[in-house]
């Protein structure tokens, strides 16, 4: 059997990221990728030119039709948008029996709110306590704690403000810190220290979203939380890497990569 991963996230229309970029994550990893729209943008390689967001009633009915005819193997969340389908979302995640991989969504690559401010919140109080992983990056975390991580080590600060709100495991992405790419995987117990070499290459639109699916994947799998991480730190370090052009601004990572160089 494949195992199913679902995504409740939005969708980029430039193929970058969100629900497109989820779903190359999964078929490139060996799962079968199911989607739950949240929202529909107006987006490309220079930003978000409009957002949509779904109603409530369409986000649950999504949800329930693949949870209780297809069942899943893990749940990875995006852009929610608002309170209220932050809420929808926490309800329904801890009303499923897998694991969950929230990305706390809050701006675009290109400094876009993806995000409403009345919804923070709610991303505190009701979605990062059924996560049983939370992957916070750098502007995230200052956002919904208020702590500004600085150097490495202030990694562990921030890991520390963000497991107080109640997720199994936190991933600190570091990757706005110079120096290697450094990420801090915790569960206030045991660290991971996921360290991968800095690629100089400015099309990474779609990071955030390929990682977390990545996760999700691994998970989905029968991966421990600590495999799952190493193992989609790899793949998108690959994808970075291979990040190209597309359009005139920022381009997004290859979700292919491996398929390219010959895996």
């Amino acid at each position: 059997m494949i195992p199913g991963v679902l995504t409740v996230a939005g969708s980029d229309s430039g193929g970058g990221a969100g629900i497109q970029a989820d779903l190359k994550t999964m078929l490139a990893l060996g799962v079968h990728g199911m989607s739950v729209l949240t929202a529909v943008t107006a987006q490309n390689s220079l930003g978000v030119q409009g957002a949509w967001e779904l109603p409530v009633e369409a986000v649950r009915a999504q949800y329930r039709s693949v949870v209780d005819d297809i069942g899943v193997q893990a749940v990875k969340t995006g852009m929610l948008a608002s309170a209220e389908l932050v809420e929808t979302v926490a309800d329904l995640i801890a009303g499923t029996d897998a694991p969950a991989v929230v990305d706390p969504v809050g701006v675009s690559k290109h400094g876009d709110s993806l995000l409403a401010a009345s919804a923070l919140d709610s991303v505190r109080t009701k979605l990062l306590p059924v996560a049983t992983v939370a992957t916070p990056n750098l502007d995230e975390v200052a956002q919904l704690t208020g702590v500004r991580v600085e150097s490495e080590e202030q990694l562990r600060r921030a890991a520390a403000a963000v497991l107080g709100f109640g997720p199994q495991w936190v991933l600190i992405k570091g990757g706005h810190l110079s120096g290697d790419a450094v990420d801090l995987l915790t569960d206030g117990s045991e660290e991971h220290w996921l360290r991968a070499p800095r690629h100089d290459n400015r099309h990474t639109h779609g990071t955030g979203c390929t990682l977390a699916s990545a996760i999700a994947s691994q998970l989905a799998k029968g991966h421990s939380v600590p495999e799952a991480a190493a193992a989609a730190k790899e793949y998108v370090t690959g994808a970075i890497a291979a990040g190209f052009a597309l359009g005139g601004g920022i381009g997004p990572v290859d979700h292919g990569w491996r398929f390219r160089a010959g895996f």
